[in-house]
């Protein structure tokens, strides 16, 4: 049987970024249950690196990717805008001053500013929060990027291997996967729990108490408009949270930012939830639509206080959480895997990594809240 320093289960982008940044130092395992990587969340991504969204918690890991991202090509600019009416200038301005404080790059803006952004923009939508670092990611190329690091430093890949027993042996795990019908095993001294919305099923096999890692369906739609979406159209969220829209070549992609409590499953959209998401298009610009092209819904995976979790099991040694990344955690990758390899390989923090707070992630946090 083949042995491993680490198994990490998921080969998403979280999986492929921990493999990557553990494989100089580590023989590494990676399992995934599909025929390919990335299938699920990474794959249906509309990713972006924007430098509040996730809230607090993730504004530096967001920062701290950043510059990773962005020397290795893998951000194109593109603008990001919040906007609301005039009843919401207050909040507006607090939603700057503590992103501000926090230190991304965001200015509240009138709008004349935003009506030469968003043509078409209804008169009703009059302030904004501007955001000029944000930038779409090429998520394709990084996930790809993060695989072929992780095999160059001899990680093995395991496809349409889905874990089905996890189990304490000697020091370590063995580790054991059934494809198609045929049994495969390992021998690994940590396994990471890298399996987005499926974390807490892997937890559980692993005898670990789930965190209440929750599965949220996340919609979008590909639509036709006229006029056609302009090239320099900005990132566009309503800040009540129940819109957003981004341009992708000569098409829009909307969402009604649904976040619908699910299984984790291949999960398919809902004909409302489209529905939805063009009303509130409709109520925002004066395009009109010419056709609704495609639609997909990916899955999001969120602890209870949505901040991601990165660190090892308190009860059950040598189980590592790497989960709940919601939809931040392609713009955090690169942080977050170094992060995570840190605290997998017992490493100090370096340049990237020097600035954040491991305690804020760690699992620990919300067995106690659980307890």
């Amino acid at each position: 049987m083949d042995e491993f320093d680490i198994a990490i289960i998921g080969a998403g982008m979280a999986g492929a970024s921990l493999a990557a940044e553990c494989g100089a130092h580590a023989r590494v395992l990676l399992v995934e249950a599909e025929d390919t990587p990335g299938y699920h969340t990474t794959g249906r991504s509309a990713a972006f690196w924007d430098e509040v969204y996730g809230g607090p918690a993730v504004v530096p890991l967001t920062l701290a990717s950043g510059n990773y991202l962005a020397d290795n090509g893998f951000l194109q600019p593109r603008g990001s805008l919040v906007i609301g009416r005039a009843s919401d200038r207050v909040a507006l301005e607090g939603f700057v001053a503590e992103y501000s404080a926090l230190g991304a790059r965001v200015e509240l803006m009138a709008r004349a500013g935003m009506v030469d952004l968003v043509p078409g923009l209804r008169p009703d939508w009059c302030v904004a929060a501007w955001q000029p670092g944000c930038a779409d990611i090429d998520v394709a190329g990084l996930h790809q990027h993060y695989l072929a690091m992780a095999r160059r430093t001899g990680s093995v890949v395991r496809l349409r291997a889905r874990v089905d027993a996890l189990m304490r042996e000697g020091a370590g795990w063995r580790i054991a996967w059934n494809a198609g019908g045929r049994e495969g095993a390992a021998r690994a001294g940590l396994v990471a729990n890298a399996a987005g919305a499926w974390a807490d099923d892997v937890a559980r096999l692993a005898g670990a108490a789930p965190l209440g890692i929750a599965p949220l369906r996340r919609t979008i739609t590909q639509l036709r408009v006229d006029p056609p979406v302009p090239t320099t159209l900005p990132l566009t969220f309503g800040l009540a949270g129940d819109f957003y829209f981004k341009p992708a070549g000569d098409r829009l992609w909307l969402s009604p930012h649904d976040e619908t409590p699910d299984v984790a499953h291949d999960v398919a959209p809902e004909e409302i939830d489209v529905a939805l998401a063009i009303d509130r298009l409709e109520r925002v610009v004066d395009w009109h639509i010419a056709a609704v092209e495609r639609r997909w819904a990916g899955l999001r995976s969120f602890a209870p206080d949505r901040a991601p979790v990165y660190g090892f099991d308190p009860h059950v040694p040598g189980f590592f959480w790497f989960a709940g990344q919601g939809g931040f955690g392609i713009q955090t990758a690169p942080a977050a895997a170094r992060l995570g390899a840190q605290l997998l390989l017992g490493q100090p923090a370096d340049g990237m990594t020097a600035a954040l707070d491991p305690a804020r992630y760690a699992p620990g946090r919300l067995a106690m809240a659980q307890a």
